[in-house]
């Protein structure tokens, strides 16, 4: 896949994240390249998928 990206200025003031799923990727600002990868050592039948887990509040 090609993708051209054309940066402009970024201004951020505030983030709030309420919880994250278990393949998640936040990024604010330039990056050249991202990888992203995942394994799992456990066998199907055990892995166990639930509702999301929110942050706990500051």
């Amino acid at each position: 896949m090609n993708f051209t990206v054309v940066n402009k200025n970024v201004s951020v003031d505030n983030v709030r994240i309420i919880g994250v799923s278990s393949s998640s990727l936040f990024l604010v600002g330039d990056a050249d390249t991202i990888t992203l990868s995942s394994a799992f050592d456990t066998p199907p039948e055990s892995l166990i998928i639930g509702p999301f887990v929110p942050l706990s509040p500051e």
